[in-house]
């Protein structure tokens, strides 16, 4: 009854054209070291009332509460207290990736959507568990990636895919990565489930091939491939014992194939994507540049366009599909994030194998 009096509300505030009520939003987690970025950049928002924040270890929430000057009678030890007595009316997760089930399965009892740092799921059971719940529930769940919101991304994705001005995509190169978890100082708690195979499902695979699959996946308007062939590897093993730091997923198309370079050995931080068609090309530079050749003509080098709001910001956009003032589609969308997840978990069993897992 609330939901539906605050949607009706908006409706009003819509019409009189009036600035939108913050949304009441709840935190699930603070294990994931993104929580911290978070905090820095939306706790004072206009946008948002942070209305709860759940978290069981009891050493971690402490610290958040002193280093991020969070209300200590806003931090509750457990999500469902946070759920059933702050009410949000959505909450982000920041949960290791295994978390992600039991925090959806939570708020779908209760009607709250949902939306998670990436990937979805450690496992493809999980992620249609998680799919299962959202149609039930009639809640929408959606996933967060940094490259989202890349003005760099969207623009290669124009030409490739809207304008067809490459020609049929023929190769996609996707690099994702940094010089390691640990290199590069994560916090204790996420250096901990980050290199834990049962809470991140593997390792660099994981962590940053989900990258890869989620850009292939939408410029391929959400087909699944045809088979993943992946191969890992363990530089560091005195770092990390248990699961890969470098990872190389193939993934086979009709007329196209990806290659995801997932690494946490790479010098210096990247996320760059290369697409290629048959007439053309377009590479990503950083945020918001790239490099574009295309037939008969030089490269050169252009500035992608700003992203217009809602889509230029997670919280923002969460907030817009809450609101029913946007469905979820692409990136963000759990129908592109199930794939994710699939292509992830085959490309665990390819490496572990050694053979071409085809997907039927």
């Amino acid at each position: 009854m609330r939901r539906r009096t605050f949607l009706g509300s908006m409706a009003a505030v819509a019409l009189s054209g009036a600035a939108a009520p913050p949304l009441r939003l709840g935190m699930a987690g603070l294990v994931h070291g993104h929580a911290s970025g978070f905090l820095g950049r939306y706790r004072d928002s206009k946008d948002i009332e942070l209305v709860g924040i759940a978290e069981p270890d009891r050493n971690v929430a402490a610290r958040y509460i002193q280093r991020s000057r969070l209300n200590p009678s806003s931090v509750y030890p457990s999500l469902e207290a946070m759920l059933d007595r702050a009410k949000p009316q959505a909450v982000v997760a920041f949960t290791s990736t295994a978390g992600h089930l039991a925090v959806v399965e939570a708020c779908g009892a209760r009607k709250i959507p949902v939306m998670m740092e990436k990937p979805l799921a450690v496992s493809l059971e999980q992620a249609r568990a998680i799919e299962r719940i959202s149609a039930e529930a009639g809640i929408p769940v959606l996933v967060n990636y940094e490259t989202t919101w890349y003005p760099s991304n969207h623009a290669a994705y124009t030409l490739a895919s809207e304008q067809k001005a490459l020609g049929e995509i023929r190769k996609v190169v996707i690099h994702d990565g940094h010089r390691g978890p640990k290199e590069i100082g994560v916090q204790p708690e996420f250096l901990a489930w980050l290199t834990d195979p049962e809470q991140n499902g593997a390792g660099a695979l994981f962590d940053f091939g989900c990258y890869g699959a989620n850009l292939m996946t939408w410029l391929m308007d959400d087909a699944r491939p045809r088979s993943v062939t992946a191969v890992t590897q363990r530089f560091k093993p005195d770092i990390y014992s248990k699961v890969d730091d470098e990872a190389t997923i193939i993934l086979e198309y009709p007329g196209a194939q990806a290659i995801i370079q997932a690494s946490w050995n790479w010098p210096f931080d990247r996320k760059d994507m290369e697409v290629y068609g048959r007439t053309g090309q377009v590479i990503t530079v950083a945020q918001k540049a790239l490099r574009v050749r295309l037939a008969g003509k030089p490269e050169e080098e252009r500035q992608a366009p700003p992203l217009k709001s809602p889509e230029d910001d997670f919280l923002r956009y969460f907030g817009a599909v809450v609101r029913g003032e946007i469905k979820p589609a692409g990136l963000s969308s759990l129908r592109n994030n199930v794939i994710v997840v699939e292509i992830l978990d085959a490309a665990r069993r390819s490496a572990a194998t050694g053979r071409t897992v085809r997907l039927t």
